[in-house]
């Protein structure tokens, strides 16, 4: 038999902590831990269910940080996924910083003091980076200057847990997603949430509004299930794979256009279903899209083994999701 590991994933209301769960729970040596504000969603037709506890809570409080700690000793990994999404912690500026920063350091100065060494996987994003970008792909030397205060309380995070790392506390990977699409189930308060949209609500017969007024606008996007199965590589990685100060791994993505989206729509919904996007120019919003970079250089994700969805374009993104609607 395995050694059983403990795991931690917060967020595990969302999207990418269900994701997760679902795969290391087909799999005996993961007991789960996951946890959320919300209700923790126990993913179905998993092989080993009981290896799952969902614990309720607010990760802001300490008080809930002690009892989440002490229940999944001896603990071998967390995933911190929880957070307010880009366009709510623009409308909302301290709940963002109670949520994506403040809550971040509250558990990670219990948990170097309870599991020194932890491997801490922390999901970050592009809107890191914001404008003036270079023509071309962004490297990992590109230096992130956010314009949102989504990516500013991301960067401010990543930087103190890079300094956790560096001084050994704790053994951290920062992975920055791409936008995920096509997200399942309803929008979120993500500037991005759209990129799914166009194809979800099309898919279910629902009107999708695009905030922008342009279907050259292209993103970088990543499928749900290149999302999951990076995160599983990267859990397996040796921690010397990086240097201890730089922690972060540009997660793999395909660079569309909002026309390619369309057109995949299309190919794989029908042409009706185009009369089902509406393009309404939201200038905020349009603002915090067009900082993000629109490709990237993923010289250090392919070195360290992780996936990239097929394409060409949108057509892989957009025909897995159709596909598992059993429409495809």
């Amino acid at each position: 038999m395995p050694k059983v590991k403990n795991i931690i994933i917060t967020g595990a209301s969302g999207l990418v902590g269900p994701l997760l769960a679902s795969r290391l729970l087909n799999s005996p040596e993961y007991r789960l831990f996951l946890t959320d504000l919300h209700p923790p969603i126990l993913p179905p037709n998993v092989t080993h269910p009981q290896n799952a506890t969902l614990l309720q809570g607010d990760i802001t409080s300490p008080a809930f940080i002690t009892t989440l700690l002490s229940a999944a000793q001896p603990l071998h990994a967390v995933f911190l996924f929880h957070g307010i999404m880009s366009a709510g912690s623009e409308a909302n500026y301290d709940l963002s910083l109670k949520v994506n920063v403040d809550s971040v350091r509250l558990f990670t100065d219990q948990l170097r003091s309870t599991n020194p060494g932890c491997r801490v996987v922390y999901a970050s994003s592009q809107a890191v980076f914001g404008q003036p970008l270079p023509e071309g792909k962004i490297t990992d030397d590109v230096l992130p200057t956010p314009e949102s205060t989504y990516g500013c309380h991301k960067l401010m995070t990543e930087t103190y847990l890079t300094s956790l790392h560096r001084k050994g506390y704790l053994d951290v990977f920062i992975a920055r997603f791409p936008t995920i699409s096509v997200r399942p189930g309803k929008p979120t308060a993500a500037a991005s949430s759209f990129l799914s949209g166009i194809i979800r609500e099309p898919m279910a017969g629902v009107e999708c509004v695009v905030p922008i007024r342009d279907r050259g606008f292209r993103s970088f996007l990543a499928s749900p299930r290149t999302i999951a199965e990076n995160l599983v590589r990267v859990l397996g990685l040796g921690s010397e794979v990086l240097p201890a100060h730089r922690r972060v791994i540009q997660f793999p993505g395909v660079s569309v256009s909002v026309q390619e989206m369309m057109d995949a729509l299309g190919k794989f919904g029908g042409e009706d279903k185009l009369g089902l996007v509406r393009e309404v120019q939201d200038g905020e919003l349009e603002r915090i899209l067009r900082s993000w970079p629109t490709d990237f250089d993923l010289s250090t994700a392919e070195r360290l083994g992780l996936v990239v969805d097929e394409g060409p374009g949108a057509e892989g993104i957009v025909g897995e999701y159709v596909r598992s609607l059993g429409r495809g």
